[in-house]
């Protein structure tokens, strides 16, 4: 059989072969391998990466409502609408900005006008105007005050104002009225509702607290009125807040103070408080009785005295003859000189003599002021547990109650952590008693896969291993597999051996030639036709193959130039 020359064949035209096991098809079916996994790897980023929205405006009117969209819309921000239509939402990154532009723009306005409806006030009005005017603004603020609450979706603010009068008993004290509109679910404390009572009576002037009354959407009473006079008021939230405060306070103090000596967990506390709220002012002015016979302090003291004849005035019986004058006095015939035996005694003239002392009076005046909150009585019971005992040989469990002597210094301890007062009629009672399951074994807590506290977590962590698993199974199963010949193509080009390279370098040098078939030409199969390359001898070095290129290109360079234009024709 003739040998095909290499003129025949490259003239020989080639079969035509599938569009996937051309070199264009490869290249494409490797493209859209990689677009898909590609498209796969953004698809699942955009996934994880989905904008949390969060709320924006909500319990909004239908006009700011529809100036809010307007207005997004304008700024080319994306927005959706909770269930309901009550929310509007937004990208949770761009509230803050979003809040800031749009009340910039005074969005939103609300319902209710306030005081800016005093900016445009016409020139000539009435003053019966101008006072409904101020009433609507007065409302219209202190509703918007009370909106900004969490709690509260929507308010309305009634105000009672009476005209000034010039007398007392006409004199009328303002009301307020309070309508809530409470957002789903939610409830005000009576620490809210007393802020809020506070808020309104504190904007009125001569508004008090009692002239306010607060009510919700159900018509449900909130703000408790007073009662009469005042008697058999109830404690308000501060001071049953502040009386749980107390006996919480006693209750760690004991527990804290006994747990080192019994043990974590082996000692129970509850303590009960009497709270005197009662403000108490009181002035007492005492006098002492009298002291007994000792010096005293004299505060003054005042004597008089006289002494002279007698006048002669009339004296006696009223009448005629207690009016005459007395007789000319004549003195005895018989007698000796004044001072003689037997002479009359002289007569002296009135003497008197007055004295007046002033004494200092015990007295003793007191001011006290007893402030409210004081402690009247307080109650404390304890209980403390067993004793446990664990055999570590065996592990059984051993429990006995403690000593006599280490509950009364128990006991002793309680009353100085309390604040034991005789006196005020404090009552405390330590009580030694087994806890329930005090003789069972130690338990370990569940299994950290059993702890629903720990689900979040597991699932978020699920979430990034689906991903990574996801990304993995693309890489290594779809990506990986299309690029695996373009990459041992590669390696093939530019992996040269080190030793080949160095024969490579010899035989340029040397010039020398490598034995192909008869006559330079090709190695020919046992039909006569060219081997193909994957006919080959596989034992045909690298070495081989390069020295028959050279000697092909050498010897008849026009068979080379064909097969580098069937290469670039087909790409």
């Amino acid at each position: 059989m003739a040998a095909t020359t290499a003129d025949e064949l490259i003239d020989t035209p080639a079969q035509p072969q599938p569009f996937h096991k051309t070199p264009m098809g490869k290249k494409v079916v490797i493209g859209g391998g990689i677009a898909a996994a590609l498209a796969v790897v953004v698809a699942i980023w955009m996934w994880s990466q989905t904008p949390d929205y969060r709320v924006l405006y909500a319990n909004y009117s239908d006009k700011d409502g529809g100036a809010i969209t307007a207005s997004l819309d304008q700024m080319g921000v994306k927005y959706k609408f909770s269930e309901g239509g009550s929310a509007i939402l937004v990208p949770a990154e761009q509230v803050p900005d979003l809040r800031l532009k749009l009340a910039a723009q005074g969005l939103p306005k609300g319902g209710n006008v306030g005081f800016e409806l005093l900016e445009n006030q016409k020139l000539g009005v009435s003053q019966f105007v101008e006072q409904v005017n101020y009433q609507r603004s007065l409302e219209g603020e202190l509703a918007r005050s009370i909106q900004s609450l969490g709690s509260v979706a929507g308010a309305r603010v009634h105000l009672a104002l009476p005209k000034p009068s010039v007398f007392v008993r006409d004199q009328q004290k303002p009301t307020a009225s309070v309508l809530l509109n409470l957002q789903s679910g939610r409830a005000l404390d009576p620490g809210q509702v007393s802020a809020i009572v506070h808020l309104v009576a504190s904007s009125i002037p001569e508004l008090t607290i009692g002239n306010v009354t607060v009510v919700d959407q159900n018509g449900n009473l909130l703000s408790e009125q007073p009662k009469g006079n005042g008697l058999g008021k109830q404690l308000d939230a501060s001071q049953l807040k502040y009386v749980e405060q107390v006996q919480q306070n006693i209750i760690k103090q004991v527990e804290s103070l006994i747990s080192p000596i019994v043990g974590k967990g082996n000692v129970r506390a509850e303590a009960t408080a009497e709270v005197d709220f009662a403000q108490v002012d009181t002035a007492a002015e005492m006098y002492k009785p009298n002291s007994p016979p000792e010096p005293q302090a004299i505060r003054s003291q005042q004597t008089s005295e006289q002494t002279g004849p007698s006048t002669g005035n009339a004296n006696g019986i009223p009448g005629a003859l207690s009016n005459q004058p007395p007789g000319v006095a004549t003195a005895p015939i018989e007698g000796g000189a004044p001072g003689a035996p037997g002479a009359a005694p002289a007569q002296t003239g009135p003497s008197r003599k007055d004295a007046t002392t002033n004494y200092e009076v015990d007295k003793t005046i007191r001011y006290e002021q007893r402030p409210m909150g004081g402690i009247k009585r307080l109650t404390v019971g304890v209980v403390v547990n067993y004793r446990r005992t664990v055999d570590p040989a065996t592990g059984k469990v051993t429990v006995k109650p403690l000593p006599a002597a280490e509950v009364a210094q128990i006991n002793e301890l309680v009353k100085q952590a309390m604040g034991y007062s005789q006196a005020r009629g404090d009552t405390l009672n330590v009580a030694n008693a087994p806890f329930d399951g005090v003789d069972k074994p130690d338990e370990t807590g569940p299994d950290w896969y059993k702890d629903p506290s720990n689900l979040p977590l597991a699932m978020e962590v699920g979430k990034y291993l689906l991903i990574a698993a996801i990304l993995a199974f693309l890489y290594f199963r779809i990506l990986r597999p299309l690029l695996r010949p373009v990459m041992n193509k590669f390696d093939e080009v530019t992996a040269v051996p080190e030793e080949e390279k160095k024969d490579e370098e010899e035989d340029d040098d040397d010039s020398s030639t490598v034995e192909l078939g008869s006559g330079g030409k090709p190695a020919l199969g046992p039909d006569g036709m060219p081997l193909e390359p994957e006919e080959e001898p596989r034992e045909r070095s690298y070495r081989a193959n390069l020295a028959m290129a050279k000697e092909m290109a050498r010897n008849d360079p026009r068979i080379v130039a064909n097969v580098i234009k069937a290469w670039v024709g087909s790409e």
